[in-house]
């Protein structure tokens, strides 16, 4: 037990820092290539300076870091275990009597507490600076598509109907749509609110409104109902629990939003009738990150431990690999179809994984022979 522990504890350590390598490699590689996708979109613009886009790379950086984590502990970890392998050490403890799985824990450990951390830790980190990245691209890069300026100044919006009909919504249609000072005002509004059984309760017209801390402000608002008189001009509070972040937060990518602030987010999306599937999955995607890398540190560990004194060292290592990139290549792909309402959301998010890990077992199952 002791010789295992000491064995454990040397090779975590030296899968650490493989891990860190990699990571640090495929950052600087990925941040490269961005920085040089902005600086040729920042070229036909000369308002926006070297600087600015040096900025907008570096607050991508975290993003990028929690993106390819589990292919920086894939290439990490075959990177650890071959340089093992060819120094002859696991074929040395494994003669001594230690099984595979004794001093692969140690590894497991460490690759399920980095993807512990990524989404602790790096998440919320990734979250803010990649939307303050996107407002700089907006502002500078793509100047007037920021997410309220939809439609040339069109905005839709479904909210909980919070007037007294139980289980009802309320439909907002508003042109003219413009923020200043994070204040939110429109032209003329609309606001078409349906009962619980899909029937018409009201209209309410206004000439413009407001978007306050809990309400819209309506001026000039007139309340037409099926079968009566137009109620005359008058101003009117409408509640809501919209407010000017949350209705940007809705049209901007889940990948602004950490994995602490998804639970409620989804809840007040779902409430206000927005889709919540990009946010669901991006959920239980960063849930599902742990199990990811662990699995990640498994498949390493079965197409590297081969000795090299067996050959074919560069096809077990083209293996892994390939195994890698086609884990990617399924989790793009579940993605989409998840997106798509094709596969379940948890489905979606965690099928890479679990395919993964029964990759791993059955490869480690076939090679360990004690």
């Amino acid at each position: 037990m002791f010789l295992s522990r000491i064995l454990a504890l040397y090779i975590s350590r030296l899968f650490m820092i493989s891990v860190v390598s990699v990571l640090a490699a495929l950052t600087a590689l990925v941040s490269l290539f961005d920085f040089l996708e902005l600086l040729r979109r920042a070229a036909s613009r000369p308002e926006v300076s070297f600087g600015m886009v040096v900025e907008m790379a570096a607050l991508r950086m975290p993003w990028a870091v929690l993106e390819i984590l589990p292919f920086a502990v894939l290439l990490g970890g075959i990177w650890a275990f071959w340089r093992l392998s060819r120094s002859s050490e696991l074929v040395v403890a494994r003669a001594a009597g230690l099984s595979a799985w004794q001093f692969l824990l140690g590894p497991i450990i460490c690759a399920f507490a980095v993807g512990v951390f990524g989404v602790a830790a790096i998440s919320p980190v990734s979250a803010s600076l990649f939307a303050h990245a996107n407002t700089l691209e907006q502002d500078y890069l793509d100047p007037g598509g920021g997410p309220l300026a939809l439609n040339g100044g069109q905005l839709w919006v479904r909210q909980g109907d919070n007037t007294g009909v139980k289980g009802g919504i309320a439909i907002i249609h508003a042109t003219g749509v413009m923020m200043r000072h994070e204040v939110l005002t429109t032209g003329p509004l609309t606001v078409f609110r349906i009962g619980p059984n899909d029937e018409m309760i009201d209209r309410i017209q206004a000439t413009n409104a407001k978007l306050l801390p809990g309400a819209w402000l309506l001026a000039g608002a007139r309340v037409l109902v099926p079968g009566q008189i137009p109620t005359p001009p008058r101003p009117m509070a409408l509640p809501t629990d919209l407010n000017v972040h949350r209705i940007q937060q809705s049209f901007a990518a889940p990948d602004a939003l950490s994995f602490w602030q998804l639970p409620g987010f989804i809840r007040v999306l779902a409430r206000s009738g927005f889709s919540t599937v990009a946010h669901r999955l991006r959920y239980q995607a960063l849930l599902a990150l742990p199990l990811l890398c662990a699995t990640m540190s498994l498949v390493a560990a079965g197409f590297s431990m081969q000795s090299s004194r067996r050959g074919g060292i560069a096809r077990m290592l083209g293996g892994g690999v390939a195994s890698g990139f086609a884990l990617f290549m399924l989790s793009q792909v579940a993605q989409q179809f998840g997106q798509s309402g094709a596969l379940p959301v948890v489905l979606a998010a965690w099928a890479p994984a679990a395919a993964g890990l029964m990759l791993a077992l059955s490869l480690l199952l076939h090679l360990e022979d004690g």
